[in-house]
C-alpha cells in the first residue's frame, strides 16, 4: 500500500480536499520559502484536518527547542527535516521523523547515518543551493537500493502523469508532491485528486 502525502498545504481548504481525495498526509511548510506559513495558520490547517491523516511539519535547520514547541502547538504527528540536521538532533525531535536526502554520489553513505534514528527517508533531486521541492525528478532507481536503510518516500517532480512509472520502477513506501498538483503556484484540487487516483489504482491493481 503506497500512502500519499500532497505538500506544501497552506490553507483549510486545501488540507481538506485532499484529505476527501484521500490523502494519507499533508505537509505544512516553516521553511522560509512561497509555501511558509505562521505556525498560526499551520494551527488552523490541522484542526481542520479529518483523524488519520498525518500533519506533517516541514523544517531546515530550524532550532530543535523551536520545532518541538511547534509540534506541540500545532499538533504535528510527523517532522520532516530537510537541512543538515544531524542523527542526534532527529532523537531529540518529539515527533516522528522522516530524513530528507537529496539523491547524488555517496547518498547512501549519508542514509546509512541516519538508520534507526528516523522513522524513514524522504529521496529528493539534488540540486546545488536547494534543499528540496524544485519540481525535477531524479534517476528513479536509485531509491530502490535506499529501501534497506527505512521506508523510502519518493519525492521530486511527480506529477499524476507520471507517479504510475515512479511508484512501478521503486515500490516506494509513500509518494510526496508539491508543485505537481499546483498551477500558478497554488494547489489545484483537480491535480491533486488525480494524483492520488492513480496511486490508488496501483494499490487496488498491484503490479498488474
Amino acid at each position: 500500500m503506497v500512502r500519499v502525502k500532497i505538500c506544501g498545504i497552506t490553507n483549510p481548504a486545501d488540507a481538506v480536499a485532499a484529505a476527501s481525495y484521500g490523502a494519507d498526509a499533508i505537509g505544512l511548510v516553516f521553511a522560509t520559502g512561497r509555501r511558509q506559513v505562521t505556525i498560526e495558520k499551520a494551527r488552523e490547517i490541522a484542526n481542520a484536518v479529518p483523524p488519520y491523516v498525518n500533519v506533517v511539519g516541514v523544517f531546515v535547520d530550524e532550532a530543535v527547542g523551536e520545532v518541538n514547541r511547534i509540534i506541540d502547538w500545532v499538533g504535528l504527528d510527523t517532522v520532516q527535516l530537510h537541512g543538515s540536521e544531524s542523527p542526534a538532533y532527529c532523537r531529540e525531535v518529539r515527533a516522528k521523523v522522516v530524513k530528507g536526502i537529496r539523491v547524488r554520489e555517496g547518498y547512501l553513505e549519508e542514509l546509512a547515518s541516519y538508520k534507526g534514528c528516523v522513522s524513514g527517508f524522504l529521496l529528493d533531486t539534488f540540486v546545488p543551493g536547494q534543499p528540496g521541492g524544485t519540481g525535477q525528478t531524479f534517476d528513479w532507481s536509485l531509491a530502490v537500493q535506499a529501501k534497506e536503510y527505512g521506508p523510502v518516500i519518493l519525492a521530486g517532480g511527480l506529477t499524476p502523469e507520471n507517479v504510475r512509472k515512479a511508484i512501478e520502477t521503486t515500490l516506494p513506501y509513500g509518494v510526496d508532491v508539491s508543485s505537481g498538483v499546483e498551477t500558478g503556484g497554488m494547489k489545484n484540487q483537480d491535480k491533486m485528486r488525480r494524483f492520488i487516483e492513480q496511486v490508488r489504482r496501483y494499490n487496488y491493481a498491484g503490479t498488474a
